[in-house]
């Protein structure tokens, strides 16, 4: 093909123009890509969590603790102090709520566990630590996906779960590769911050630490021998962080109770010096006097002793009832919370004395040699050691298995309440009733939890220390029954101490999930209706959601997004919207105001209270002891659970690994015999259901946790273990009250 000159001269200056514009551009193309944020300065504009937000702290176990910079104090005083608690702690939640931000919008159904995931390290790729380069030793990575995805288009951000509940001081790192897409489509691209920044001319002495630490570990080839498949090009962003240790509160206090003597028990509590020791069958009733108030007021409640009658058999295989006490050490100041001290260095200092009271119920019949062996059975939320032992002790005795109980902090109403026990002869004793309970709001009453839950300052910690607390006092009671017990009087030491177990409802599973992993000298338990993280069951219970939303009203900014009703009943209800996704459903894309700030509150109540979390605990029962010693346990859990939901049992068991030690009580597959809410199938006699489910504990306890049945056999209604997938639905026959939805 030929051309005049003419026609070559515009033939060129068509072309140049063409290059001109498009070298002119270029940058335009470049940066109508979608990247992740990179900006190290900002917790909200990089990925997070990120040890780029941490101090060297020799002091702790990790080598660091947390450094968020803190919000207006004087415009958002409620964020600043969970910043102020956030920043005690050594690393970050071993649940953790990712959140990647970008500057454009993306496809929210390219996010998955293959496009963005976390990659578990060898801790001396930490921070804290030397780091070492690329060897990793036989060390074989977890990779672990991601869960609960939302969207907020709001902000640009991309906030997801991780998969798996992580262990406590590790290191992990947070992969965004270029699977992910934005709107239109095309992959996401790394940002230039990300990419050429390795911290060598950083100011900023922690900013050019980290960056150093996590490049040479992205462009040493590290992650490809960890993730065959993953090049380097297809990273758009990444973070390295460090989990906390959730076990030195409680490792230091468990070392102190067994360091120190034993307690002494006593049996004479009686307001004449009289011996609190009595036969069942010499017993009429009894009577607790609550005090519900400063005043003081008492509210009187009869102790249902007719329980001890219900087990199968006649007369009741519950021979003696004693209430006994000792003298316990207290590590929680007056605002129920344990002074923080560094998790390697520090050791949590005692704040008190007080008197520890407790129940025994001995079973009838001959002594054994060695005494009997003893149960310790942990009540539920608002309830006491004056009400649901009564309703497991018998069938515990059946076994030969004796049972003992106390009160959890903050539980059993105030401390001058009293038992009066009255006898067939018509004479009676009065006793005190061990109330644990405190009037910490100054409203002058006391409630069935006034001093579980902390103030002040550490509002926020919410039980996490009265949790912890309550362990140490179960700590105390193994030492107790280790020093011996000797309820008659007559010399001879009525507990075995070489055989305690430990069964828990509710509230009671909670903290005895966490029991269990802590004390050695248990030797099998039954968390009954467990779960977590309290977060999570305030979230999906219907019994609980009203209390975290008036948590959120009560914040300063608030953060209720929905306006406060009142039902048919004249009762107020605080509904929220925190557009939070169950397990393994689709990704939500937020478009609900103010429900990213919900979500962001959560998640720091979550961080802040792993120490007195049972999902953080539950692996140290089976799957990695802390004494390297696993525990015998069974799980039990409901269908349709509405007070502890579904969703949050199966986290605990998740976490521990202890689908295979699961009972699960088919609520509803039970016509007949089905309850309303199913939480208290344990404790509700004479059901067939709480007599099936406690001879599974007793027959368990009696073999030293080796014969494990199936309370009902054959039958359709328990499933041991449990059969198919873990239920990560909540299962509730109805999903709303009176208008006030629920997730």
């Amino acid at each position: 093909m030929f051309f005049s000159p003419t026609e070559r001269y515009s033939f060129f200056r068509r072309t140049a123009a063409l290059v001109v514009a498009a070298i002119v551009l270029l940058p335009a193309m470049a940066a109508a890509a979608t990247h992740p944020l990179f900006n190290l300065q900002s917790n909200t504009q990089s990925p997070f969590p990120s040890d780029r937000f941490t101090l060297l702290d020799s002091q702790q176990t990790t080598g660091l603790r947390v450094n968020l910079p803190s919000p207006n104090c004087v415009t958002n005083p409620s964020d600043c102090a969970d910043v102020a608690l956030v920043n005690q702690l050594d690393g970050f939640n071993l649940q953790p709520r990712l959140s990647i931000p970008f500057d454009g919008a993306i496809d929210v159904n390219s996010v998955n566990s293959k496009t963005i995931f976390l990659v578990q390290l060898p801790n001396r790729f930490a921070l804290g630590r030397e780091f070492e380069g690329d060897d990793l030793g036989g060390f074989k990575p977890n990779i672990i996906g991601i869960n609960q995805v939302v969207w907020d288009p709001a902000s640009l951000t991309l906030f997801a779960e991780s998969d798996q509940h992580l262990d406590q001081d590790s290191n992990y790192l947070l992969v965004i590769t270029n699977g992910v897409h934005d709107a239109a489509g095309n992959p996401i691209q790394a940002s230039r911050e990300f990419q050429d920044d390795n911290g060598s001319g950083n100011t900023d002495v922690q900013t050019r630490t980290y960056l150093r630490a996590l490049h040479k570990f992205l462009d040493n080839g590290t992650l490809h021998k960890i993730a065959p498949g993953l090049a380097h090009n297809d990273i758009t962003a990444a973070s390295l962080f460090t989990t906390e240790t959730v076990t030195a509160t409680l490792e230091s206090i468990r070392d102190q109770i067994k360091a120190a003597a034993p307690p002494t028990t006593t049996f004479l509590l009686g307001t004449n010096g009289e011996r609190t020791v009595f036969p069942v069958s010499s017993v009429a009733g009894i009577t607790w006097n609550r005090e519900v108030s400063t005043a003081p007021v008492f509210a009187p409640f009869t102790v249902p002793t007719v329980a001890l009658f219900l087990a199968p058999g006649t007369p009741s295989p519950v021979g003696q009832l004693a209430f006994g006490k000792f003298n316990a050490a207290n590590w929680e100041t007056s605002g129920a919370f344990i002074p923080a001290v560094p998790t390697r260095t520090g050791t949590p200092a005692v704040q008190s004395h007080q008197d520890l009271f407790f129940n025994v119920f001995l079973p009838a019949g001959p002594r054994p040699t060695n005494g009997w062996p003893v149960a310790i059975f942990g009540h539920g939320f608002g309830d006491s050691k004056n009400n649901s032992p009564f309703a497991v002790a018998a069938l515990l005795a059946t076994r030969g298995i004796a049972t003992i109980a106390i009160n959890a902090v903050g539980h059993g109403f105030g401390a001058d309440g009293t038992l009066v026990v009255t006898k067939t002869d018509s004479t009676a004793v009065k006793l005190p009733a061990g109330g644990r309970g405190v009037d910490q709001d100054g409203n002058g009453t006391i409630g069935s939890t006034d001093g579980l839950f902390a103030i002040g300052a550490q509002t926020d910690i919410a039980t996490r220390d009265g949790l912890q607390e309550t362990v140490a006092d179960l700590m105390q009671v193994v030492r107790a029954v280790q020093g011996g017990v000797d309820v008659d009087g007559d010399g001879v030491f009525d507990l075995d101490a070489n055989h305690i177990y430990y069964f828990g409802q509710s509230l009671g599973g909670i903290y005895g999930t966490i029991f269990l992993g802590i004390e050695p000298d248990v030797r099998a338990g039954v968390p009954n209706v467990p779960g977590g993280t309290l977060t999570d069951i305030s979230r999906l219970s219907p019994a609980f959601r009203d209390l975290l939303g008036s948590f959120l009203l009560l914040r300063l900014p608030s953060l209720e997004n929905l306006t406060p009703v009142v039902d048919s009943k004249g009762t107020l209800h605080f509904p929220f919207d925190d557009q939070s996704p169950l397990r393994n459903e689709p990704p939500i894309t937020n478009h609900v105001p103010g429900a990213i700030a919900i979500q962001t509150f959560e998640d720091y109540g979550r961080w802040i209270a792993q120490a007195g979390d049972p999902v953080a605990w539950a692996p140290f029962i089976r799957k990695t002891p802390l004494n390297g010693h696993p525990k015998e346990v069974i799980i039990q859990f409901a269908r349709g659970d509405q007070t502890v939901p579904n969703p949050t049992a199966t986290a605990l068991i998740r976490s521990g690994d202890l689908a295979d030690r699961t009972t699960f009580y088919r609520n509803d597959l039970a016509g007949p015999l089905a309850f309303g809410n199913p939480h208290t199938f344990l404790t509700s006699l004479p059901s067939p259901i709480a007599i099936e489910a406690q001879t599974q504990i007793g027959v368990f306890f009696a073999s030293d946790g080796q014969i494990v049945i199936d309370p009902d056999g054959p039958g359709p209604l328990f499933e041991t273990p449990i059969v198919g997938a873990l239920p990560e639905d909540l299962g509730f026959p109805n999903l709303f009250i009176d208008g006030v939805t629920l997730p």
